[in-house]
């Protein structure tokens, strides 16, 4: 009986050292929504969890509204580098609030603050042991009278891509697969994957809904599918760690 239960806790504790943990950093179209019952916004992290199995543990601290520079500022990036450790992976998509030129507390030169604080990122989660992965900024839907959709990004995409190929980083291009989703779906059917809502068709909107940046479930699990998709391309023990049915 003795040895039984040494054994079981051996399995135990095995099995707990060989969890993966993931870290995402970003803004609100990785967050994690309150009320998510409810509220029919969602980050892509947020479903991020459902592609990997029990190896895998997701901690999502992206927060709506941030940038690079707020968050750093804001300690948060911090907390999480005291608890960083070898193996654990850290997912950072930044860009939407670092261009709002009107904000002081959250604006970056995508040349220089913004792709500064990238490399810290990146820099600091090695020092750990941890391996950054970069995502560029998810595409907003954003159509012209033509039916082209149009990129509201500006440099930091390439800027996100121009760190990753120097610093020798796994890029994920989302917005480019993201804007080939919009597109597929075209100006009218992706909205289905955005928030648009008349007033009272959801008890969490009283009011007329249009957000083009912003992702309802549907699109929230389509673009982590996209993510999911990209992973299994690169060279990174996570791949082992998808739910058998994503991996075949």
């Amino acid at each position: 009986m003795k040895y039984r239960l040494v054994i079981l806790l051996l399995i135990s504790l095995n099995s707990f050292a060989q969890k993966t943990t993931i870290y995402l950093i970003g803004d609100s179209t990785m967050a994690n929504k309150v009320k998510p019952n409810e509220n029919p916004e969602h980050g892509w992290g947020q479903v991020l969890g459902s592609f990997f199995d029990e190896q895998i543990t997701i901690v999502n601290k992206a927060v709506n509204g941030r940038s690079t520079r707020s968050f750093i500022h804001e300690n948060r990036w911090d907390s999480i580098y005291k608890v960083l450790k070898p193996g654990d992976y850290v997912f950072i998509q930044f860009g939407h609030n670092d261009g709002k030129i009107t904000d002081s507390l959250r604006y970056t030169n995508p040349h220089t603050a913004y792709r500064h604080n990238l490399i810290r990122f990146v820099f600091d989660s090695r020092a750990k042991g941890a391996i950054p992965i970069l995502f560029s900024s998810i595409a907003r839907r954003n159509f012209n009278e033509n039916g082209v959709l149009i990129s509201t990004h500006g440099d930091y995409p390439l800027e996100t891509r121009l760190v990753a190929q120097e610093y020798k980083v796994p890029f994920i291009d989302l917005e480019y697969y993201s804007e080939l989703l919009e597109t597929a779906y075209g100006p009218e059917k992706s909205k289905k994957l955005h928030l648009h809502f008349k007033a009272g068709e959801v008890p969490y909107y009283p009011k007329d809904k249009d957000d083009d940046t912003h992702l309802s479930l549907k699109g929230a699990t389509e673009i982590a599918g996209l993510a999911v998709s990209q992973i299994q391309l690169l060279d990174t023990n996570l791949v082992k760690k998808l739910k058998k049915h994503i991996k075949n």
